[in-house]
């Protein structure tokens, strides 16, 4: 059970730096689907850099499950979910509201 879910953690991990060096947003879903007029609107390396935190949260929340399957701690069971789905419902309020990562009319880019 273990080695399965460090499977899991690995392609997460890798995704993760990816995102972090201001790369790989056709690989974030909804961004890849849009028009390339629409993906213009985006500052696409800050969006990137977010999700990124995001997945290294994922990341650790996962290792949280793991680590509480090889050692049979539930308490790390329980603050890894707590913390994975609180990560997911805080990128997803956070990521749509308030136009964090659409450019100014100001910007040039």
């Amino acid at each position: 059970m273990v080695g399965a879910i460090l499977v899991i953690l690995v392609p997460f991990l890798i995704f993760a730096i990816v995102l972090s060096k201001g790369k790989g947003a056709f690989l974030l879903a909804g961004y890849n689907t849009m028009s390339d007029s629409e993906k213009e609107k985006y500052r696409e390396e800050e969006l990137c850099k977010f999700m990124s935190k995001i997945m290294f949260g994922i990341c650790f929340s996962i290792l949280l499950i793991a680590l509480s399957e090889y050692f049979k701690i539930q308490f790390l069971l329980i603050i890894g979910l707590i913390l994975i789905i609180g990560l997911i419902v805080f990128s997803m309020v956070y990521s749509n509201t308030g136009n964090r990562f659409k450019t100014d009319s100001k910007d040039s880019y």
